[in-house]
């Protein structure tokens, strides 16, 4: 079996949590950020790690997603809003729509510390986004406990295909 892990990462969040994920892939595997990523077709496992940019994943991501068909996908993503929180599972439920020739195999959210001067623009916004009275409790996210609960996740999934 042959892994991909992509990223994309604002504030180095997801990257921390693409770097467990990838710790926790048997070999052969490579890691790249979504800029640089290969032609997913050439993987048996395509992992992609995302922020969420107005309820969605990053832009950057979701012209990635659209390429990836016919392979396994395990999903994850770092956010400002409370894990499981509705916020999040409508992002991971585009990302899955986005990615609608893949067989999702699972996923994982976690909240991932907010940048302190995004924080401050976007509490001051006439309209503040849902999440942001959950982003106080992000800061010192991903730590270990959520980077172990990820790596715990792929190997269960890996587990469930029998890979």
């Amino acid at each position: 079996m042959k892994s991909l892990v992509v990223y994309s990462s604002q504030s180095g969040n997801t990257e921390k949590m693409a770097r467990a994920a990838y710790e926790a892939l048997p070999d052969p595997k490579e890691i790249h950020p979504v800029e640089n990523a290969p032609d997913p077709s050439n993987f048996d496992l395509v992992v992609v790690g995302f922020w969420l940019k107005a309820g969605n994943p990053d832009p950057k991501t979701q012209e990635f997603l659209k390429k990836v068909t016919g392979t396994r996908l395990f999903l994850f993503s770092t956010h400002g809003a409370a894990a499981g929180s509705a916020h999040a599972n409508k992002a991971m439920e585009t990302a899955k729509s986005l990615a609608g020739g893949a067989r999702v195999i699972g996923t994982f959210d976690c909240q991932g510390e907010v940048n302190s001067e995004l924080l401050k623009k976007v509490k001051e916004r006439p309209n503040p986004p849902e999440w942001i009275d959950e982003a106080d409790t992000a800061v010192g996210h991903p730590d270990e406990n959520d980077l172990k609960a990820l790596q715990e996740k792929i190997r269960e999934a890996l587990s469930r295909e029998g890979l």
